[in-house]
């Protein structure tokens, strides 16, 4: 079992920056690819970013290209995300999420992550 919590979320002016973090117990997630997730009031929740086991791979929503950045440091058994050039259309609870198993590659659906954290509130103000 993995349990994940992030922090690192809040209220911000667009343009602005903030910095998810989600951090990991239970088991170490060094072999595990990881993923941020975000869903919006009234929309379903949508992929946003992940990063394979060693940080060599990373993937990414169109919608997010260019402003976030996803990273991680298997010694601290943590994952971030640093979300720059903020707009209030990425105003979302943000959720980080943990494959259950190893792969070489970036899951892109939520049935390819078996653990959720309970999510972070981003709120950005136009």
């Amino acid at each position: 079992q993995v349990q994940l919590v992030e922090s690192g979320g809040g209220l911000v002016q667009a343009g602005g920056s903030l910095r998810l973090s989600c951090v990991a117990s239970g088991r170490a997630i060094s072999r595990l690819p990881m993923g941020w997730f975000r869903q919006a009031p009234g929309k379903e929740r949508e992929f946003v970013s992940g990063i394979n086991w060693n940080g060599g791979t990373t993937d990414y929503a169109e919608f997010v290209k260019g402003r976030f950045t996803v990273s991680r440091d298997n010694a601290k058994n943590t994952v971030a995300l640093q979300m720059d050039s903020l707009k209030p259309e990425d105003t979302a609870v943000y959720y980080c999420a943990a494959s259950g198993r190893f792969s070489l590659s970036v899951g892109m659906k939520s049935y390819d992550y078996d653990y959720w954290g309970q999510g972070t509130q981003v709120t950005v103000s136009s």
